[in-house]
């Protein structure tokens, strides 16, 4: 059985840090291409960041460029997301996503498993 766990979500300061993981049980993060999405309220769902199975090639939405990092942890089975300079805006659920693509898809339909999502508060 697949599981995806988030952790590492929870209340942040403006301007401040946070860094998500994403343990996976049951598959294998180095075979899979994995994405971080995000849903605010009233708002669909985004993907956020994503990493390529080989892990050599990432992607990153325009909201979160260039002060954002995902990163795959082979040996612990995990895949994180490190969010720096958080912004009201990222308010959101964060979930973890697997996909057997060999790419990263920003349609969630592309992904097989997901993990149960995890609440991200930034206050101002």
């Amino acid at each position: 059985q697949v599981q995806l766990v988030e952790s590492g979500g929870g209340s942040v300061q403006a301007g401040g840090s946070l860094r998500l993981s994403c343990a996976a049980s049951g598959l294998t993060v180095a075979n899979y291409s994995m994405g971080w999405f995000r849903q605010a309220q009233e708002k669909e769902r985004e993907l956020v960041a994503g990493i390529t199975r080989g892990g050599r090639s990432t992607y990153y939405a325009d909201s979160v460029k260039g002060r954002t990092t995902i990163s795959k942890d082979n040996a612990e089975n995990t895949v994180t997301l490190q969010i720096n300079s958080l912004r009201s805006e990222d308010t959101a659920v964060y979930v973890c996503a697997a996909s057997n693509e060999r790419w990263v898809y920003h349609n969630p339909a592309r992904y097989e498993y997901w993990g149960q999502g995890i609440q991200v508060t930034i206050s101002s």
